[in-house]
């Protein structure tokens, strides 16, 4: 199978739209050759991220969190702090990863993923 190429342009969609669209078509349900354990050659462009639709209500109640494996070691970091430090490229990634099935080849499904301002 010959490798594939996705491009989905943003401007003036929402993130969880835009999100759930990379996703379906990373893990390839788009695509007439999908398998479920397979990684298939296709790969996800995302346009003008800039010029997302995100309420301000969304941006002031959204939060990520993580854990560094210390006691106490839960960090919490809002969705406006992200976009100030790390941009919406940041925020786009971390949507679309949410929505990658916990598996063995959700990493190699992530590498295939680009986004772009």
């Amino acid at each position: 199978m010959e490798k594939l190429i996705y491009t989905i342009d943003a401007s003036g969609r929402t993130l969880g739209r835009v999100a759930s669209d990379a996703a379906q078509a990373l893990q390839g349900k788009k695509s007439v050759h999908f398998v479920k354990n397979v990684v298939l050659p296709i790969e996800v462009n995302i346009i003008n991220v800039k010029k997302l639709s995100i309420s301000a209500k969304r941006i002031a109640g959204g939060s990520y969190k993580r854990y560094t494996g210390e006691p106490d070691g839960q960090r919490n970091t809002s969705m406006k702090m992200m976009i100030e430090k790390k941009r919406l490229v940041e925020v786009m990634r971390k949507t679309v990863d949410g929505m990658i099935p916990r598996n063995k080849l959700r990493k190699e499904r992530m590498k295939r993923l680009t986004i772009q301002d």
